[in-house]
């Protein structure tokens, strides 16, 4: 039997919860931005009237001041969205159990088994967006379709306050038109690598050569030509479902560019202690690095690499990070913010392969240092203790990692499939 996927999308949801507690700046253009003094100022969401002066998501706040000179700049409150995000989530409760969040604002609904209900899935779509409207005061797009990507792409397509339903059999007509980058997880680089084998729409993708992506972007190229073709069938999760914790990670910006080896060691230790903190404190143990490294061109890569033994120690995770960095940097431009994040995580309760180069006793000690940092800053607070790494440079170093965050989770495609389970920040992301 076909699925009906809704896919839905409160509209500029950061700036619109933002408008409807402060009346008096509804009709101006409206962002939610960082902090310009800390360096974290970064366009986060903005109003239409915002929008249609051109201001971008991830645009600097002084980018959009010369784009927009009377723009309203409004700090971000997240507890306020979150709890927006439950208010909805609410709402589509009343429709099925399978919700699956992508992000504060968005999330999948598999609604197949409500239609003898509550009707087919565009009026299904229609009524929780008048709901949405009327009862939190914001409007929201919603895209129907027959899977999980269709239907994300179908909420993109109209907005504002819209329902856009993708038939399984229009795909040639209304799909394979549009630009490769709206398809989902099609990112600016990935454009970009089939823009140079002349593959710039989604057409282009699901016509394309399954070999020929295959070798320009590995698996990922596979799964790309797949979701061109309409072969997503990844289940919607269960509200009720448990989400497998796939990485526990941690990214900055940093006060000022970081222009040297020493400043990178210093800021990974920093975000490697709160990684290695959250490893300990969850009872995990991590057997790869990743690091992702952002330059002050807003260019930013991600590369990872595996360790020679699983390990919560913030000392390994803190050279392999530096590796990987040495490895991959070039330094052509300034670096602007990094993260660390550990991946393919096990229970630290389990049976460890011992090493034969390494004195086990020297590693138990290690962890019991590490274990005994973790009690005093419990008991005294993040600051009380620190390595000397962090004292070369205060402003870099006096940044509370572990503390100095907001979390909100974005769901993984589909247990085992390409997509890690990702954390997306504001400020600092975490895990």
């Amino acid at each position: 039997m076909q699925r009906t996927i809704l896919h839905v999308d409160m509209n500029n949801f950061y700036a619109s919860v933002e408008c409807l507690h402060r009346p008096t700046i509804r009709h101006l253009p409206v962002a939610v931005g960082g902090d310009v003094e800390a360096r974290h100022g970064i366009i986060l969401a903005k109003n239409d009237p915002a929008k249609a002066t051109g201001i971008k998501t991830g645009d600097a706040i002084w980018q959009a001041r010369q784009k927009c000179p009377g723009l309203v700049v409004v700090p971000p409150n997240f507890a306020l969205y979150l709890r927006f995000a439950r208010l909805a989530r609410e709402i589509y409760a009343g429709y099925t159990d399978q919700i699956e969040p992508f992000g504060l604002d968005e999330a999948w609904l598999d609604v197949t088994a409500s239609a003898p209900l509550h009707g087919d899935g565009r009026h299904i779509a229609d009524e929780i967006r008048a709901r949405v409207k009327s009862e939190l005061g914001i409007s929201a797009s919603v895209g129907v379709s027959f899977n999980k990507t269709m239907a994300k792409l179908g909420s993109d397509m109209k907005k504002p306050d819209a329902t856009t339903v993708i038939p399984h059999g229009a795909l040639p007509d209304i799909v394979w038109p549009l630009p490769a980058g709206d398809l989902l997880y099609v990112g600016r680089a990935t454009t970009r690598k089939l823009a140079r084998l002349g593959i710039t729409t989604i057409g282009g993708i699901a016509q394309a050569d399954r070999a020929l992506l295959h070798a320009l972007l590995g698996k990922w190229g596979d799964v790309l030509w797949g979701f061109a073709r309409g072969l997503d069938d990844a289940p919607v999760a269960r509200a009720d479902a448990s989400a497998l914790v796939k990485s526990i990670g941690n990214s900055a910006t940093a006060p000022r560019d970081l222009v040297c080896g020493q400043d990178v060691l210093i800021f990974i230790t920093m975000l490697a202690e709160s990684v290695a903190t959250r490893l300990r404190s969850h009872g995990f143990v991590c057997d790869t690095v990743q690091i992702s490294i952002r330059n002050n061109q807003l260019f930013t890569i991600e590369r990872q690499q595996k360790l020679p033994q699983p390990t919560n120690l913030s000392g390994d995770i803190i050279r392999a990070a530096m590796d990987i960095f040495r490895a991959q940097y070039d330094w052509a431009y300034p670096i602007r913010s990094l993260g660390v994040r550990a991946c393919n995580l096990s229970t630290a309760q389990g049976n460890v392969q011992l090493s034969l180069f390494e004195d086990a006793a020297a590693r138990a000690r290690r962890l019991l240092l590490e274990q005994t940092v973790d009690h005093l800053r419990a008991r005294f607070g993040y600051g009380c203790i620190a390595r000397a790494t962090l004292l070369r440079d205060r402003p870099l170093g006096s940044i509370n990692p572990k503390d100095d965050h907001v979390i909100y989770p974005v769901s993984f495609f589909k247990e085992g499939g390409p997509i890690c389970n990702r954390i997306t920040p504001a400020h600092t992301k975490s895990t």
